[in-house]
């Protein structure tokens, strides 16, 4: 089966991984090379419950505009996938940290992992 948008080849994923999602702090991946944010987001590894998650981003420390979503606990599920595409803040060099952080508004034991796109310059 053909994907209806082929991945182009000057797109690399990273990835970052929290065991709870619902409890407020930070989890990080590295840039492996100079480039673009194109888009972010995360999946959960289970529902969360009583209060929405908000996500932003920072890129070695600045705010990424654009870069902030929820993960709703209205019909959440595991495997529920959120992303945001930012807007600005979004350039990245190597080694750069990219820092996915988490209110903690939610709550039950939400594993996450979260991605990063980015276009290689």
């Amino acid at each position: 089966m053909s994907l209806p948008d082929p991945r182009p080849f000057n797109i690399i994923r990273v990835f970052a991984y929290t065991a709870d999602s619902s409890t407020a702090g930070s989890a990080f991946a590295v840039s492996p090379c100079r480039g673009k944010i194109i888009k972010m987001g995360s999946v959960t590894g289970a529902a969360v419950t009583t209060a929405d998650t908000a996500i932003t981003s920072k890129i070695a420390g600045t705010l990424v505009t654009g870069g902030a979503w929820t993960i709703a606990f209205t019909s959440a599920a595991a495997g529920d996938v959120d992303t945001a595409i930012p807007s600005g803040a979004n350039s990245v060099n190597e080694d750069d940290n990219i820092e996915f952080i988490s209110d903690g508004a939610g709550s039950g034991t939400v594993p996450t992992t979260y991605f990063a796109d980015i276009r290689v310059s």
